[in-house]
């Protein structure tokens, strides 16, 4: 139990009605989670508005009620508060009820188009490995230690991060690695989170239906690297065109990592193959069972990380040898008679990536056959940019379902079709059914050839009409290549 004028400390409060001096149980913004001496935070959503619930929730039990515009009737007994922003007002709340768990332990956020996963991961397996007691929030998986738990927004809701964050500290976890997602710097669900450091992985396009346009995007992100304290780390990537903007009115030490810029932290390929890389890492010589360049950027921003939370090199270098990249991320599936990739990729850029990288890994004795869809209801400036690149870069493209979720997959392929010119019309097919392309593809590859299957990832379900159906890009390839050995 906790007093509610407590937990309204450093709230902007625009009017009260009632008493703060009133001990509250718990906190929640869905009416449907309300017990006896509730707070109740109405936030106005994208679909729904927190404030229509209001009433119900009252019913409930709920004593205390946070909010952007009060009701009109009000009943006894219940304390009501405005503030301007009900969204940043919950993340203040919730960093007091967990007793501000942020700031027990090095938490380091990483955010960016692509490579956010990959590097989560990677940080969190190299302290795991050096013996610490480490935390990860991911898309693909959220872990605490050795205990591991289902993931369902790449960046949760500001409630569920400080409750996750104090399970950690009380569990022992020392350092924490955590995606953020534009959505989740732009809904306020890391505000009032103590970072220890800020990692700018790159940026391309996407997002655009949430954000609009480019610009805003870019600057959502941005506002991350704004808010960080003097005593964090900024790191950022010098390659990307917008590395240096990221950092430009950040208080935290500015380190930049990259390939071709100068940087603080510098990687170069020197050899390449499916089974990993040879890379010069500063003044020294690592091998790595990742694959692609913009592994080596992943590696060599880890080792960065590692670095600027008071690593030496000679611990991290012969762990960082051995990890591995995360769930769905070039993962090779078979490599005999075929060779078969599952990759998460989902963005022009990400796309373009991992097939150059197979271009640089392939002997041009062999086809490349790709399969990719794009997601329903999503942005849907990136559908013709994804299936031009496919086309282009691949012996045969086959286009099919991704997520449809609400949306048509027939008018989705469609869409991506727009982006394929008639000169390369010839190297496409579509099969609409996934599990169909996956076997089309598998029936067409012969020895040697190279089957990449993207969009999907690490993702175990595929989403259609609200209803989330069993399939795993990665055992539906395992399966069906079997009986080709």
């Amino acid at each position: 139990m906790k007093l509610l004028k407590d937990m309204l400390f450093g709230v902007p409060i625009e009017t009260v009605s009632g008493s703060t001096h009133i001990e509250i149980s718990d906190v929640t913004f869905d009416s449907r989670d309300v017990k006896k001496n509730v707070l109740f935070v109405a936030i106005k959503g994208t679909t729904h508005d927190g404030h229509a619930h209001i009433a119900d929730a009252i019913q409930k039990g709920a004593t205390a009620v946070l909010c952007e515009e009060l009701p009109t009737s009000r009943e006894n007994g219940v304390t009501y508060v405005s503030c301007i922003n009900s969204r940043r007002a919950l993340a203040t709340v919730a960093n007091h009820w967990y007793d501000h768990p942020s700031a027990e332990l090095k938490l380091v956020g990483v955010t960016g188009t692509n490579g956010k996963t990959s590097v989560a991961t990677m940080a969190y397996q190299l302290f795991h490995h050096m013996g610490y007691t480490t935390g990860l929030l991911s898309t693909v998986e959220i872990r605490i230690g050795n205990s591991i738990l289902p993931s369902t927004h790449t960046t949760p809701d500001a409630l569920s991060i400080n409750k996750i964050l104090r399970q950690m500290v009380d569990d022992g976890v020392t350092h924490c690695f955590m995606e953020v997602s534009s959505h989740g710097i732009d809904q306020d669900r890391v505000y009032d989170v103590q970072f220890s450091g800020g990692v700018f992985t790159n940026l391309s396009h996407d997002h655009l239906d949430y954000h609009k346009d480019f610009k805003t995007y870019r600057d959502t992100k941005k506002r991350f690297f704004d808010c960080l304290p003097k005593e964090a780390f900024a790191l950022s990537n010098a390659d990307d065109k917008n590395g240096s903007f990221m950092l430009q009115n950040t208080k935290a030490t500015k380190q930049f990592f990259g390939m071709k810029s100068m940087a603080d932290f510098h990687v170069k390929v020197l050899e390449t193959s499916f089974s990993g890389m040879l890379l010069k890492l500063q003044h020294d010589e690592v091998w790595s069972p990742l694959v692609g360049a913009f592994n080596a950027a992943n590696f060599v921003c880890v080792y960065a990380i590692g670095a600027l939370l008071d690593i030496d090199k000679t611990e991290l270098l012969p762990v960082l040898s051995m990890i591995k990249g995360a769930a769905g991320r070039f993962q090779t599936v078979v490599t005999k008679p075929v060779t078969a990739i599952v990759d998460y990729a989902h963005t022009p850029d990400a796309l373009t990536q991992v097939l150059d990288t197979i271009a640089v890994l392939r002997t041009r004795n062999e086809k490349l056959i790709t399969v990719v869809g794009c997601g329903g209801n999503r942005d849907k400036a990136k559908r013709p940019l994804m299936a031009k690149a496919a086309v282009e870069k691949s012996d045969l493209a086959i286009f099919t379902s991704d997520n449809p979720r609400n949306e048509d997959p027939e008018e989705i392929i469609t869409e991506m079709l727009t982006g394929v010119s008639m000169e390369v019309n010839h190297k496409h097919l579509t099969v609409i059914d996934r599990a169909q392309a996956i076997k089309t593809a598998c029936t067409m590859a012969q020895d040697q050839d190279i089957i990449l299957v993207v969009g999907k990832g690490h993702e175990t379900y595929q989403e259609q009409s609200g209803t989330r159906y069993p399939f795993d890009d990665a055992a539906v390839l395992e399966q069906l290549l079997q009986t080709k050995k």
